[in-house]
């Protein structure tokens, strides 16, 4: 069981470190290194924890549909691309950190005396080197730098998140697809079954059977009319369950997709006492996680902002009219540099309302992690609650489904043997094809909910996070 209290302060004191907004200036870059992996899946189990415990189920056709979807979906890609977007974000972010240099080439002709025969042309060129940099005296372009690496880190949680609910929802839709064509074929068979039934009734009528009465011929009518609507309902079904699947797999609208007729296994029972720390490994955990921290690292610069900035600029010149002097001999120009320090001091507020607004996004960063953790914890703790009522259900409908198969063979008994009417035997079968239904049902929702536990823990059973969860 998860222990939500422990979670709960283990998640307040991890958050003390990375909420609170300081102006002291940071030592150096390595406490904040882009990790090749994220460190909530610990090393080597990235793989493990977004689509290893898809091989419980022991279903091949499964993990080979999953596949597929993770190299073929359309928005899996668009996220991976939002993630490389994101990626050059932080390039820009460390590029405002280092001086800019900028190199301008320029050329100019003129003439003079146009109308006489002794006209002459000149030629001028120029060359320009400017330099900037911005001293970060306060560590305000280093915070800017570590949000958009923060931004980053998000951007990687995400795209882990959506590569996990795709596995979980394509995993869904293929034990959907299972219990559809079941269904239509227990629709199938209940349709010819009242099809027989009602063809001898109706012949026992015509002969003057006593127990064949008009009410059992219009029952009989009755229930084959249902089993054939109930049978084109079926079909509808598979047929709209496979569609979802075909878009995840990215073949929709060309492929048919073809299913078997066994549910994948249910994977062994939950493991008691799963840790808390397991949901560390969460990606929208860790995407909100890094969302906060970025969040404090703009309001940390938004503050710097009020305090003066420190430039040093410098601009080297030449100007000539042989481009070939001034490329041969760079040393020719001329160089002047200056040192500038501005401070705002009346802008309306506007600085001001901006470090405000940056507190505000910061605050409302950490209420949002907040809302995922509990979120996170209501979802596992509702999955635990749900898989153990239908293990209970199962047991009980395991009872009513064997005793509705005594039932229909003690009425075809019973009747052959003139003890009871042709009215018992369609009440034993409707409630056996009720008690089928039902099994088919709940063993599909078994699977729909152990597949929901596992999105709900981010993973396998047993891959605990490496090191910090990622705060």
């Amino acid at each position: 069981m998860v222990r939500p209290s422990t979670f709960l302060v283990f998640s307040v004191l991890s958050l003390q470190g990375c909420s609170v907004l300081t102006m002291e200036r940071p030592v150096n870059d390595r406490d904040f290194e882009l990790p090749g992996q994220w460190t909530g899946s610990g090393k080597g189990n990235e793989g493990k924890t977004v689509t290893g415990w898809i091989a419980g189920f022991e279903d091949a056709r499964m993990q080979k549909l999953v596949s597929e979807a993770l190299e073929n979906n359309n928005t899996l890609k668009a996220v991976a691309a939002r993630l490389e977007s994101a990626r050059q974000g932080t390039i820009t972010g460390r590029a405002e950190r280092f001086p800019s240099i900028n190199l301008n080439a320029s050329s100019s002709n003129s003439g003079r005396d146009i109308f006489s025969e002794a006209a002459r042309y000149e030629s001028s060129y120029a060359l320009t080197l400017a330099a900037s940099w911005e001293m970060d005296l306060w560590g305000r372009l280093r915070d800017l730098d570590l949000a958009a690496r923060a931004d980053y880190q998000a951007a990687r949680a995400d795209y882990r998140a959506a590569r996990l609910s795709l596995a979980a929802n394509v995993a869904k839709a293929w034990c959907n697809i299972i219990t559809a064509r079941q269904r239509l074929e227990l629709a199938e068979q209940t349709r010819d079954s009242f099809v027989s039934n009602y063809r001898i009734t109706e012949r026992n009528y015509k002969a003057g059977d006593e127990t064949a009465t008009p009410l059992s011929v219009q029952f009989g009518r009755n229930n084959v009319a249902s089993a054939e609507r109930n049978l084109i309902a079926r079909k509808l079904a598979r047929d709209n369950a496979a569609r979802p699947l075909e878009v995840l797999l990215g073949r929709y609208p060309s492929g048919e997709l073809k299913s078997s007729n066994r549910l994948p296994k249910l994977p062994e029972s939950v493991p008691a006492g799963l840790p808390s720390e397991l949901l560390w490994r969460r990606p929208d955990i860790a995407s909100a996680a890094a969302s906060l921290r970025a969040s404090a690292k703009r309001a940390d610069a938004a503050r710097k902002n009020l305090l003066p900035s420190f430039s040093l600029t410098a601009r080297g010149s030449d100007a000539s009219g042989d481009l070939n002097r001034i490329l041969a001999n760079p040393e020719t120009i001329l160089w002047n540099a200056a040192s500038s320090l501005a401070q705002s001091i009346f802008r309306g507020g506007a600085l001001s309302a901006q470090a405000q607004r940056a507190l505000a996004q910061n605050e409302q960063a950490l209420h949002n992690f907040t809302d995922s953790v509990l979120e996170a914890l209501r979802e596992v703790e509702s999955a635990l609650a749900t898989e153990r009522s239908l293990a209970e259900q199962e047991r009980f409908i395991s009872i009513e489904l064997a005793q509705a198969k005594l039932a229909e063979a003690q009425a075809g008994r019973d009747y052959s043997e003139g003890l009871i009417g042709i009215l018992s035997i369609f009440e034993a079968q409707r409630r056996g094809v009720a008690a089928r239904n039902a099994m088919i049902t709940l063993r599909n929702q078994r699977l729909q909910n152990r597949i929901d536990l596992h999105l709900a823990l981010g993973g396998d059973f047993e891959s605990l996070p490496a090191g910090e969860p990622g705060l």
